[in-house]
């Protein structure tokens, strides 16, 4: 029988990392976090990361800077950016997505490397 572990995350109790990310719900292979209210700003310098990310905006918006693209990210989109490639964000809008990312972006100090709005959805 494989893991039968259940985990219930309550935002409002939520550890968050350096970059402002809160963390929710995360298992072996997958971990979710929340970029809440996060300002306009200008983005960092690019950065690549170890692990795949899914996105979806609930407010605000951004834009995603993904290996010479600029793709516009509003409510309802959702987004991928794949492990590895040079991205950063552009928040344009107060913007609140929540991400996914394979593996957990929090194991191993992932998310904090390269320290800044990048690490995900700072986006």
């Amino acid at each position: 029988m494989g893991d039968t572990s259940v985990k219930k995350v309550d935002s409002q109790f939520s550890p968050k990392g350096q970059m402002g990310q809160k963390y929710l719900a995360g298992g072996i292979r997958v971990s979710m976090r929340l970029w809440e209210n996060e300002q306009p700003a200008e983005p960092l310098p690019p950065a690549a990361r170890d692990y795949e990310t899914v996105g979806y905006v609930i407010k605000g918006r951004a834009e995603l800077h993904l290996e010479g693209q600029v793709l516009l990210l509003n409510p309802g989109d959702s987004w991928l950016v794949p492990r590895g490639a040079s991205h950063t964000y552009k928040i344009l809008e107060a913007f609140t997505a929540v991400e996914a990312t394979s593996p957990p972006a929090s194991v191993h100090g992932r998310d904090e490397q390269d320290k800044g709005r990048q690490g995900e959805a700072k986006a």
